[in-house]
């Protein structure tokens, strides 16, 4: 199999440089002497080797598809394989670089992290809810640990005796003790959207980086005043307890997506990249973080250049990042910008920006993807259309916004996978044309303005590219089968139909709110509905037991029998299989 993809590799970087992938690193390892980097590359499914020092990437070679979290320790990088369910292996011997093996593991990792001796790996398997432990010496996962919803990324003590796993849809921290293999503790960070996580030194707290949700309506005051959404640092304590949090955002200048965090090896530092803003923060410890931290960044710290800088000119999307071993610089994964960065901390310079290859111009979708996650498309920055439509999927938020024709009945974040295939849009379903669907959003969601011509096209192109998430490989077929029979003899089908199991009319089911503007609700699409919690419009179901047992009772819709156990255990087989 290698040989195959390493030639495939070849001719496809051998190609007319039109042809040329975009890389996308979306996040990266160090080497111990910090000289060199293995970025994961997320749109070209490869990992490259990159030499710091004299700025190029030396070697780069074949992994899954959508390769998403990287580590290193030693001569072993360990990358995983978002769309393919896997874990590669690669033997790193720096100039060289090569695939060792690859390893099956749960549905949708993304982050992955390497035991201090190298002999296991922790694998964030989002689409499970769990972490995946790998014997890397057997090659094979020895241990399964249940999490929160949607675990994206961890980070270990120095010790490894603990890993600190943010769960981005339930908005919490789980805390695993390694030796035991069980969570020791959940934090909630009262927040969502938590991306990578980095512990101190002296494996007291785990920073993370995050949202919180305010609850206000989308308006032009409640954004600026950060009464809409706040992005903001937090830390739990690794031994357990409450977290603390501080705010990013500044009055009249938002830090929209916070993506990266690391602490520098002694402790004193950190940085913070704002995929939103193509800015870093570099800040100095300690900072005032509080169990009540405000709308903004504490001018305490904001006005003090010795604790708190921005720089910007970052460009692209600047994602993961991580310091040198001597503290003095942060490399970062750029993935619009396919490149990795260098930022000395004292000058606030960067003084790399090290290409990983790409196409001399963007592709249509690629100008669409830039707009998608751009931070300053939205009233003062505060937010970009990623934020709540996390990797053009959901955040599973519930926001106050025009789209349903007034303020006051918030809706869940829809999913974007699949947009453009199911029509009409909207929780009601109300807009049939998608141009002025998308130009809503944008004037009154983001509040910024209405997009070009050109710019709508662009965007459409990249939605056009958001496909549905592959399914759980681990889901009974005989269960899916009767599954499937229940939600045909539940009459589901009536308004789930088709393959995308949804339907382009609206249907009253008895949740309408009496002063909704539009009436009934057009179906959403099922097909990835086991992965988007919390469920139906305003999230008020926790679970699909509870949309299934309670809120859409087959006797409540379709006048059939409700369930019986047999039939929800076969019918939730079933729509995990979509």
């Amino acid at each position: 199999m290698f040989p195959v993809r390493s030639l495939c590799l070849a001719l496809l970087l051998m190609s007319a440089p039109q042809a040329e992938p975009d890389r996308s690193p979306g996040d990266l390892a160090l080497s111990p002497d910090g000289k060199w980097a293995v970025a994961a590359n997320r749109t070209s499914d490869s990992v490259s080797l990159v030499d710091l020092e004299a700025g190029k990437a030396v070697a780069e070679v074949p992994v899954g598809r959508k390769p998403y979290g990287i580590d290193w320790r030693g001569a072993v990088a360990v990358v995983a394989n978002w769309r393919d369910d896997t874990v590669t292996l690669l033997d790193v011997a720096p100039p060289k670089l090569s695939m060792a093996a690859t390893i099956q593991v749960g549905n949708e990792p993304r982050g992955v992290v390497l035991s201090p001796d190298g002999a296991r790996a922790f694998v964030m398997v989002s689409g499970d809810n769990a972490i995946d432990v790998l014997d890397l010496k057997a090659r094979k996962p020895v241990a399964r640990i249940a999490v929160g919803h949607e675990p994206w990324h961890g980070a270990l003590t120095p010790d490894g005796s603990r890993l600190a796993v943010g769960n981005a849809l339930s908005g919490d921290v789980s805390l695993i003790d390694t030796a035991a293999l069980k969570t020791a503790a959940t934090i909630p960070m009262k927040g969502r959207n938590l991306r990578r996580l980095a512990v101190s030194p002296d494996g007291a707290w785990a920073y993370v980086v995050h949202i919180a949700d305010r609850g206000e309506p989308t308006t032009l005051q409640n954004i600026e005043r950060g009464l809409v959404l706040d992005n903001r640092v937090g830390r739990v304590p690794m031994g357990g307890g409450d977290r603390e949090a501080m705010g990013l955002d500044m009055k009249g200048f938002g830090a929209a997506d916070p993506e990266g965090i690391a602490v520098s090896p002694d402790g004193t530092r950190l940085a913070v990249t704002l995929g939103g803003m193509r800015d870093v923060l570099l800040l100095s410890l300690p900072l005032p973080f509080t169990a009540e931290p405000g709308e903004f960044i504490p001018d305490e710290v904001l006005k003090n250049k010795a604790r708190y800088r921005r720089v910007s000119g970052l460009r692209g999307r600047p994602l993961g990042c991580v310091f040198t071993p001597d503290g003095k610089s942060v490399v970062i994964a750029n993935a619009i910008g396919n490149q990795i960065q260098v930022v000395d901390w004292e000058s606030g310079e960067i003084v790399r920006a090290i290409p990983l290859g790409g196409p001399k111009e963007p592709s249509l979708a690629r100008r669409g993807e830039k707009i998608f996650h751009d931070g300053y498309r939205s009233w003062h920055e505060w937010y970009s259309c990623n934020t709540c439509h996390a990797e053009g999927h959901t955040n599973g938020g519930i926001y106050d916004t025009l789209n349903d024709g007034k303020y006051g009945n918030a809706k869940k974040t829809p999913s974007l996978r699949g947009v453009t295939k199911t029509a009409p849009w909207t929780w009601h379903g109300h807009e049939s044309d998608f141009p002025k669907m998308l130009q809503a959003s944008f004037i009154n969601t983001m509040a910024r303005g209405a997009l070009r011509k050109d710019e709508v096209e662009a965007v459409t192109a990249y939605f056009e590219t958001l496909d549905f998430a592959p399914a759980p490989r681990d889901v009974p077929a005989d269960a899916v089968r009767r599954g499937e029979a229940v939600f045909k003899a539940k009459a589901c089908d009536a308004c789930h139909a088709g393959p995308a199991y949804t339907s382009s009319e609206a249907v009253l089911t008895g949740l309408e709110a009496a002063d909704d503007v539009f009436k009934g609700f057009n179906p959403p699409s099922l097909r990835g509905v086991a992965k988007r919690g919390p469920w139906l419009h305003d999230g008020r179901a926790r679970t699909l037991d509870e949309v299934l047992l309670e809120h859409h009772r087959p006797l409540k819709l379709s006048g059939k029998p409700d369930l019986t156990p047999p039939e929800l255990s076969d019918l939730l087989a079933f729509l995990r299989s979509l």
